[in-house]
Order: structure tokens, then sequence, then C-alpha cells
């Protein structure tokens, strides 16, 4: 049977900006032989790259893809051809093997860890059923088809179809904190068709129902398809759909099917492909090795074409003292051979070592993040990790991050803060003066423990509400009432007096919990009525009506029947909203109300108006007909039900407002304020409504009042959001703003990408951009304008967006700004954002692992991120780019006396140092020093990095190494290399020993020479250091005397003895090493070589000091210890709402339909926390 097409596209996971269209998906039920036909992955994953038989080739074959390796693999083809040999082949094979072995052996370590994670997810447990049975297997051994069985708090094994649950209506509450981040619990319900099952065994066992349904893709929010059951089809939704990756909670078991399985899952299919990342300076390094190539090939012609005109003008007639080969038979062929071995010769301008050191580079600053107990969070046992080795100095260039909301920059708990009831303000601790007290540790709590229902998890700090509440108020107490009653949550006590509360949103709980401990505690509800314990007394109310919440309405109301039968609206939303809606007779409340709500929402805080209004019984029922009437409407039901709304919603007296934190986790606004000050932009990208994250962003300091001015894009088609984002930019940069849309484009086209020259705005703005206009931002035309914009802005919020959007947006940056990008998340739903951006940091610590292991750093909390950029990132941008400059330099220098002297030698390719020193120098002498600094050096100490945060700057405009960089490094190597070829050519010219002995011989002069080499590039480490250490010593004069030791040794009588052939240079050491002579010159070398780039970089510092160079100036002034950082955070003050509210449309129709009911009571209303267990409400 062939797979049909659908017709509708989803999005390729290979390349996740392109669509294309896929096959659908067909299987049946409990039949593995007809789904076999089909080929449909099994559960089980694989991360790995290598097994036992494969790892050895293919490793070998990845690495020798390389330009470098297999360059290095073509010189030792060479060295083995006689005719052009001109160094010993294990000077390059000794180098390549270290190479091959040491990669090799990280990536055994790396494909281990892989093996043994996928290890542990693929033996999970589960029960499948087989045969009417239920049999106990392993996650790996599922497949399509199989139905299985979960029980609370286990881990959803597949993609599952819902069929049955143990809850009323086979309901099934899930927890998807690892696909998006959230806590709270999202409820999911089979088919009528399907609940009937039950968990009847045998009944499941027959299903046959046959799914078809869209092929696999990663959209977490949507699921389309088919059941066919009895020869009846029904449609599929997401909303019966249970997720890999998601948690079953307060279900005592249900029942799926498998519809994905393994890497056709939507959580892995989230994960994607993992793509090779390289750091701009990696991609730097490439180019200028093929640069290299070319400057080697072209030094080597000019030796060869030296060569034959020397070989043809005097060589050819010294062929009795130097005889030409036997294959040589002109000039012209002598220089063809004589141009590879110089090839060989002068390979060391791309020395193999450069490669493994900065592995080993990369490798020591990735620990340094590991073992940083600064960025270890002990809650959780999290310390940081740095899950590549690869990006280290990448770090220190960020200019973008993109960051998600939920779980990120916020822990997804509410906290009742504070309230206002009838013009009096609560939470805030004030002293015997009247001074508002900063809270503390030490700090009161107000003491709830004559409530044996509080939650002992609640804190608040403010004595007078609790008496307010105590001596019987009547405000406080309506107010308190209306929290208990307006809301959707669902209590659970399986024990008594344990109230658990399921709600919606985490908004939502944090009010009800409030109202629970100061004595109007939500205890029960059922379709028709909600049970309030009030001041220790049972009431039970008759719930008439929920008026629900959606993003239009922003607010939500119930209509509700005392004991007493008095009817009483009580309705929550946004000030603005409500405000319109109020009786004339509150204007003056409304007025103090409005103070103290500015003062919330300057906070920070989650604002809420609070009223109520009481019902005529007449007037209700008139309007409960219309309200039927306007419900089973088939005509614009939405709309008037609406107007319904709208009529009983006005004239409401004003209670008060409600103010809860969403709790930040710990430093993000002060991280946000460094970050701001080292001139990285942050932008936000949340699939939350506008209101929240607008919120959350004056709460974290990325919006505040003194921004000139806050643009709010929101057009529903693609002209209004053209016509906002340029008239924004055009307020932001008037100047450069062109009307001719073809001439308001500066770009500059590398490789053919339009990338955009960065603009400055005359003032700090924000941006804020919904879901739906981003849609049409990010189409073709409109994709320059929203960057131009946008990247103007100090920070940018994007709200309601998908987790393609979230890649979309950091793609289009990277795409169109010359500017490193990293992305921050913590679920499933980050995750393709992480993989596009340049870095991607998972947050561990929750349950949601998805994000970590997708990304390239991860820790626990989000203020960890300042010190991994502005400490480790800085330190590994500095060192690599002093390491690239110094690596460079000392090979240029090494490499370049051979080239001088070819034109003392006749161009004979004969190398101007002994061979041993060629092999060791860079394996040797010169290796440890330069790892020793750029694995220990830095300019200032963490403390003063975070201190002052300008010190980051330099790396995002890329300062330290560039192509200007690489080119004076080249000039300076070479007026290095030709002081040292002619002070000693000079000083051994026709000289002789204090004995009268003549040493102007070629070992001498080589010896000489290679002593000056070492000697100089050793002086020019010591300049470069910044940091000495214990560590910098002993490697600086360790590989000094270490060379000393080995050229005392090698050119030793016993040496030469034993290995006459290899060891030639014998009595050199001691017989040229002894003279004055020679030192005067080492020390005219140094100094001839030293003394310009000290005198330069004074200079430099004098008349056109850096950033770098004035913080440096100012730490040596102060030469005290580096002070706590503080950061004096911006407080709004202006009006603005503080309205956000996280509630979803829907939830009321579910309670009053019954179908989350339980058949059974869940406690005994005739409790004893009550002498009369009803009352009626007075």
């Amino acid at each position: 049977m062939s797979n049909k097409r659908l017709q509708h596209p989803f999005w390729d996971i290979n390349n996740p900006f392109l669509w294309n269209s896929e096959e659908e998906r067909h299987l049946r039920a409990n039949d593995r032989a007809f789904n076999l036909q089909f080929d449909y992955a099994k559960n089980s994953i694989k991360t790995s790259k290598y097994n036992v038989f494969t790892f050895l080739p293919l490793n070998l074959f990845e690495q020798f893809q390389r330009i470098a390796n297999a360059y290095f693999l073509f010189l030792l083809i060479l060295q083995l051809i006689p005719a052009i040999s001109s160094l010993s082949w294990f000077t390059t094979v000794v180098p390549l093997v270290l190479v091959l072995a040491v990669s090799a052996a990280k990536d055994a370590i790396d494909d281990v860890n892989r093996h043994q994670s996928d290890k542990q997810v693929n033996n999970r447990p589960v029960k499948v059923l087989v045969n009417g049975s239920l049999k106990e297997d392993l996650w790996m051994n599922v497949e399509v088809g199989d139905i299985i069985k979960l029980e609370n708090n286990n881990f959803v094994t597949a993609d599952l179809l819902l069929l049955s649950s143990s809850e009323p209506h086979s309901l099934t509450y899930i927890e998807t904190v690892e696909l998006d981040g959230e806590t709270n619990l999202k409820v999911k319900q089979a088919l009528t068709v399907t609940a009937e099952l039950g968990e009847d065994l045998q009944a499941l066992s027959s299903f046959d129902g046959e799914v078809r349904c869209e092929a696999p893709n990663n959209r977490l929010d949507r699921f389309m398809g088919t059941l066919v059951f009895k020869r009846q089809k029904y449609p599929l939704d997401n909303e019966k759909m249970l997720l890999r990756g998601c948690t079953i909670r307060n279900t005592d078991w249900c029942f799926g099917l498998v519809i994905f399985a393994g890497p056709d899952t939507k959580l892995m299919q989230n994960s994607g492909r993992t793509t090779f990342k390289r750091t701009s300076i990696e991609r730097l390094m490439n180019f200028l090795v093929l640069v290299i190539f070319v400057f080697l090939a072209a030094l080597c012609l000019i030796l060869a074409l030296g060569h034959s005109i020397w070989e043809y003008h005097k060589g050819y007639y010294f062929q009795v003292y130097m005889p030409w080969a036997d294959e040589v038979h002109s000039s012209f062929f002598s220089a063809f051979l004589i141009f590879w071995s110089y090839v060989i010769i002068l390979n060391t301008l791309v020395p193999i070592s450069l490669y493994v050191s900065v592995e080993i580079i990369r490798l020591g600053n990735s620990f340094y993040i590991d073992w940083d107990r600064k960025m270890y969070y002990s809650p959780s046992d999290m310390p940081a990790q740095a899950r590549t080795t690869t990006l280290n100095e990448e770090l220190g260039q960020i200019k973008y991050i993109f960051s998600d909301k939920t779980g990120t920059l916020t822990q997804n708990i509410m906290v009742f803060n504070k309230c206002c009831i009838n013009g009096t303000s609560y939470g805030d601790v004030l002293d015997s003066k009247g001074q508002r007290v900063e809270i503390s540790e030490s700090t009161s709590k107000v003491d709830f423990s004559e409530n044996p229902l509080a939650d002992p998890k609640f804190v608040f700090y403010d004595h007078s509400l609790l008496e307010a509440v105590k001596r019987g108020d009547n405000a406080t107490h309506k107010f308190f009432r209306l929290l208990s009653l307006c809301h959707t949550v669902m209590p659970e006590e399986k024990k008594k007096g344990a109230l658990v509360y399921q709600a919606q949103s985490p908004d939502e709980g944090a009010l009800v919990t409030a109202a629970r401990n100061f004595g109007f505690v939500f205890r029960a509800r059922t379709p028709e009525t909600i049970t309030v314990v009030e001041m220790g007394e049972t009431v039970v109310y008759e719930l008439l009506a929920i008026l629900d919440f959606n993003n239009v309405r922003k607010r939500m109301s119930v209509i509700v029947r005392s004991p007493m039968g008095k009817l009483t609206l009580y309705c929550k939303g946004a000030d603005t909203i409500l405000y319109e809606r109020l009786h004339p007779s509150c204007g003056c409340l409304k007025e103090k109300t409005t103070i103290y709500l500015d003062e919330f929402a300057g906070e920070g805080l989650r604002t809420l108006v609070v009223a109520y209004k009481n019902l005529e019984e007449s007037y209700f029922e008139d309007w409960q007909m219309r309200h039927y009437e306007a419900s089973i409407a088939l005509d614009n039901r939405e709309e008037k039900l609406s107007l319904l709304y709208e009529d009983i919603e006005k004239d409401l007296m004003l209670l008060g407002a409600t103010a809860v934190e969403d709790k930040l986790q710990d430093g993000v606004p002060q991280t946000i304020d460094i970050l701001g000050k080292a001139k990285i932009k942050i932008w936000v990208l949340t699939g939350d409504k506008q209101e929240t994250a607008v919120n959350i962003g004056y709460s974290c300091n990325m919006l505040y009042d003194d921004m000139r001015d806050i643009f709010i894009i929101q057009g529903k088609t693609s002209q209004e959001v053209e016509e906002e984002l340029r008239k924004a930019r055009k307020k932001m940069n008037p100047e450069a703003f062109v009307d001719d849309r073809e001439l308001d484009i500066h770009v500059r086209k590398p490789g053919g990408s339009k990338v955009l020259l960065d603009e400055e705005p005359n003032a700090e703005y924000g941006l804020v951009i919904n879901g739906y206009s981003l849609a049409h931002a990010l189409e073709g035309p409109l994709q320059l304008e929203l960057v131009r914009t946008a990247c103007l802005c100090k920070a940018v919020i994007c709200c309601r967006v998908t987790p393609l959007q979230k890649a979309q947006v950091v793609e289009l940056v990277k795409r169109h700004k010359d500017a490193v990008t990293l992305a921050i998340g913590d679920g499933a739903n980050d995750v393709s954002m992480i993989k596009t951006a340049h870095i991607g940091v998972g947050i561990s610590g929750q349950e949601g692992m998805q994000a970590v292991l997708s990304s390239d750093f991860s820790f626990a909390q989000f203020r960890y991120l300042q010190r991994l950029l502005l400490v480790h990132g800085r330190w590994s941008y500095l060192r690599m780019c002093k390491f690239l400059a110094y690596f460079f330099y000392k090979n240029f220098t090494f490499t370049l006396v051979h080239f001088w002297y070819g034109f003392f030698s006749g161009f004979s390719a004969q190398t101007v140092y002994d061979e041993w020193f060629i092999t060791l120098y860079n394996m040797v002498y010169t290796s440890l020093p330069v790892l020793g600094m750029s694995l220990f050096d830095q300019d200032v100490n963490d403390r003063w990095s975070l201190q002052f945060p300008q010190l980051y700057e330099p790396g995002q405009q890329n300062l330290y190494f560039n192509k200007m960089e690489f080119v004076k490094c080249t000039l300076y190597s070479v007026y290095s290399s030709l002081v040292l070829f002619f002070v000693p050519y000079g000083t051994m010219f026709d000289s002789l020993r204090t004995d009268g002995k003549a040493i102007s011989d070629y070992q001498s002069f080589a010896l000489m020479a290679q002593t000056c080499l070492l000697i100089v590039v050793s002086v020019q480490m010591g300049l470069d250091t910044a940091y000495w250490t214990a560590v910098n010593q002993l490697f600086i004069w360790g590989s000094l005397a270490v060379y000393f030791v080995i050229t005392f040794t090698m050119y030793s009588n016993g040496t030469y003895l034993i290995f006459t052939a290899s060891f030639p240079f014998v009595g050199t050491a001691r017989n040229t090493l002894n003279q004055p002579a020679v030192w005067l010159s080492v020390s005219l070398c140094v100094a001839l070589c030293v003394l310009p780039v000290v005198g330069f970089r004074f200079l430099k510092t004098q008349l056109r000091p850096t950033i770098s160079d004035k913080v440096l100036a100012e730490v040596q002034t102060l030469r005290l210890p580096p002070p706590s950082p503080k950061h004096c955070l911006r407080r709004g003050s202006s009006r603005r709402s503080g309205y956000a509210f996280s509630h979803q449309y829907g939830f009321g129709a579910l309670i009053t339909s019954g179908r989350n009911m339980r058949p059974r009571s869940p406690f005994n209303l005739s409790g004893s926390f009550s002498p009369n267990a009803l009352r009626r409400h007075k």
C-alpha cells in the first residue's frame, strides 16, 4: 500500500527554513504486521556517530577532510620521494600522528558519552499491550501502532493518541516543562468513542482503528489526522495527543496509541540535525591558512626561479664538484624539484601544531567554565557545563542575545506580592516613622498558623492586612471573597486538609492561594457550585455563569448566588478595561487605586483590578434567557455573547487591585543591565501574550521609562507592518532615512548576502512586536526593514512567536548583521533557536533538559550568563587572539630565515637549522610557553571584568586579531627574520674564536641562528604576557633550559659516537656558545627585535589609547581590590498599565460542562472547620 500526499506544507527539519510537502502516515492499532510494511521508525533513538568497527575509518576520513591534515599528509608523501626530500620523514610523521591521536581521543570520549545517554533513555521501562495482557518492555522496543499504558508521573514514551484515562470523560493532565519550560498543567481529552474502552484490556486489544495523519514534523502546537473505527471517521487534533517529553500528572492511568516513535516524535524532530558550528576566528584562521598557502607557493617559486638562474649561470659549470642527479638534465627541471623541496622546508609557515594547540587551549578554557564555582547552583547541584570545546572564544564577541522568557528569565512562579483594597495599599513593610523598609531574610513574616487550611509555602510580610481581615473589615472580606470565587482553579484534596490547587495559569493559583491564607479558602467545586471556607465556616455558592477570559475582553467574571439568595457578579481584569465599566460613584476610589497601580507597575508587578456588582433577580433572569439564545445561535455566536457580556459587566463597584510578581530568576535585572553596558542587545522571543511579555520587560529592566519611546508593532497586514516599522525607524534615525525604498538599504555583499551596516539611533528605544505582525515582517521584502528597525533598538520583545519564528528571527539577524548571536532557552520549543544561533545556551536544573542536550553551554540560572560572556568569553577571546598573533609571528620568523638563507646557499634547499631543531621547535621548545599564556593570561581579573563591562567591546568589534593584525604580524616577522639572519651572518662571517681558530662554518652559524631565534621569541612571549604565574615562569625558563640541555646532549661526542649519521653537529655547542661575541650578537638581536615593539606600544597607548587601555590605566591607578558590582536599576514612574494575565480562553466552559469533575465528592462537606457545616451568607 503506498502512502498518499498531504495537501499542506510542513517544516523540513533538515533545512529549517524551507517548507516542503511530506507524505502522510497510515497505521492500524494492534497490527504490527500491517504497520511494518511502511518501515516506520522504532522508538529507539541514536545520537552517537560511531561504533567499534566504524570509528577508525570514519574518524580518519573526517579528519583528513580538514585541509591542514590533508596538506601534511601530502607533505609526508613528498618527503618519501628521495629526489625532492630535504627533511627526514619523522619531522612530519611525529606531529601528524600526535594531531590525529588527540582529535580521535576527544571524538571517542564524546561518542561514548552519547552512547551512554542513548542507552539510558532507550532502556526505560514501559507497559505494552500484547495479546490482551500488559507486558513489561523497554522504550526502544515500542513500535508504531502499539497501545501502551502510562501511570501518574510517568514520562510519555512516544507521541501517542490518547485513548482513555482514569479521569472523568478521559481527561488527562500533563506537564510540558520539557517541551516549553512551562510548569502549569495542561488538559488533554480522548475521543468519546475510545474513552468507552476504559481500562478493559480485551476491548483495547480488539481495538483496530486506523489512523491517517500528517507526516512527522516539529510543530509542537499542531496535529491533523483522522481515526476510522467501526466505519466511522473521527477528526484528530493536538488536544488528543500526548507528546514524548511530557509528564503525566494527577492521572492514575491512561492508554495511548503510538503514532510517532523515536526520531519521528515531535520532541526529536525539534532537536533537528546537529550543525557544525565554527567561530569567526576559526573562519578567519581558515582564510589565513589559504593566504599562507599562496604566500608559501610564492616564496617557493621565487627560490625555485633563483635556483634555476643560479644553476644555469653557475652550477652548470661546477658539475665536476657538485654533479646533478641522474634524472636531472636541465636547470629548469632541477628548479622544478627544488620547488617541492622548498615546499617541504617552508611548511612550518602552516605548522600542524597550530591545530593541536588551538584544541588544547579551547579544552582548557572549557574546563575553566566547568570548574567555576561562581557558576555552580547548589540548590539543584548543577554546575555550569561547556558541552562543546570549539566555541569558547566566540563567547567574547556576542552582540545579540535571543532569550526565551518562561523558565529562562522567570521561574514560572507567581507570588502574591501586594494589593490595594478600598484605597489602602498593603504589602510594604513600614518602620515606626512610616518609612518603607527593604524586605530581607530577617523581616518578620505574617503568621498564618491559626488557619489550618493555610498554604505553608505562602509568604507575606505586611501584618496590617491580616489584622484588617481579623477585625472584619467589610471591603477586605469582599476583596478576598472575590479572589476565592472568580477563577477556574481545580482543587485536589487527597488527604484531609492538604489542599492542592491545579491552576490553568500560575497567576490564578497565586491569587486563590492568597485568599486561602487570608481566611477565604476555596475548597471544592462542581459544575453548579463553589465551596469556600470563609473565616473557618463553610459556605456553598451556586455558580450560575462563568464569563470566560479572552485576549480581547482582558477580563473574566463569575455570577454566583449566595446561600441567602443574593446575586453577585465578581470581575477581575485589566485596569484599562475595567475602569471603563465602573459606576460613576467610584471616581475618588479610582484615583487612589490608580496611584497604587502606577507604583505596582513601576516595580514590574503584574496587576489586575477587581470589582463586583449586585444583580437584580429579574434582570439576571432576562439576561440568562438572552444568553441561552445567543449560545445556541448559528450565526455570529461569538459577537452576540460578547455584547451580552458587555451589557452585564457595567456599573461595577471597584474593590481594589492585586499585584502579583512573576518571579524572576535571581539577578536577572542586574545581568541585563550589565550586559547592556557591554553593548550587548537583548531580544526576548516568547510565546506569551503581549501584556505579559511587556510586563516582564519592565520587571527585568529591559524596558524602562527613560527610553524615549517603545514602539508597538501590531499591524494586521504587510502594508500596516511596513508602515509601522518605517515610522519607528524614521523617528530613531531621521538623518539616515531615505524615502526611496531602493536607496534605503545600505549594504555590503560578501558572498552574495546583504549585510546591513550598523546605524546609530538618536536615543534609547524599545520595540515590541506580536507573532501575527512578525509573520508578515519575516516575509521577503519586509525582512530588511525589520532588521534595520529592530537593530536600532536597545531591547526587542517578540510575543506569541512559534518555535519556527524564533529560529527565523535568529537566522535573519545572522544573515543580515555582521555580528555574533547567542540564543538561550530551557524548553524543546527553544531548540531550533539554540541550534540556529552562533552560540546556544541551555538553562538546566528543571526536568526539561531538551534545550540543554542541544546546547553548546549550559547552566542553571540566567544570571550566570554575564560571567560566561564578560569573564570566560572575554578571556578566551583575548587568549586566542594573543595565541594566534604570537604563533604566526614565531613561525613566520622561524621559516623566513630559511628564505634569506637560500640566497646565500645557491638556492640549494639546504636548511639553515639542524633537522632536530626543526622537529622540536614547535613541539617542544615553543609549545609550552605559548600554551601557558593562552591558558592563564588575563589583562584584569574577573571582578574588574564585571566592574567594567566596556572591556567587552573590543571583542564585538574583533579588534584583537583580524586581517590587518595579521598583516602587521607578517611585516614584523619579516623584519625579525632579517635581523635573525643577518646579525648571526655578520657575526660569523670571517670570524675567529678567542683562541684564533675559525668558527665561520655552517654548523656554528646554524647553532647561533637558532639560539638567537629561540631567545628572541621567548622575550617576545614575556612582553605579550599580562598575567604572570608560576606556570608561565616555569614554561618559559624551562623551555630555554630544555633547549640548551638537548643541544649540548645532541652535539656531544658520546651521542655522535652512538648515532653518527643522525647527530653530525658534534662539538658545535661547546665551541660556539663559549664565545663572548656570540652572546653579544644574541643581545643585539633581542634589542633590535623587541625595542621597536615596546616603543610602538608605548606611543599607541599615549596617543591613541583604546577603551581597554583606558580601563587598564584606571585599574592600575586605583590599585585596590575590585569592588562588588553595584547596579542602580531604573524603575518606572510614568503611567502605564501593569496588566498581565496568562489565563487561556475555554477553561470556564470545561468547568461548567462538568467534564473534568469526578463523580465522587473530593471531600466530606460536613467538615469540622465550622460549628455549622453550612451557613447563610450575610
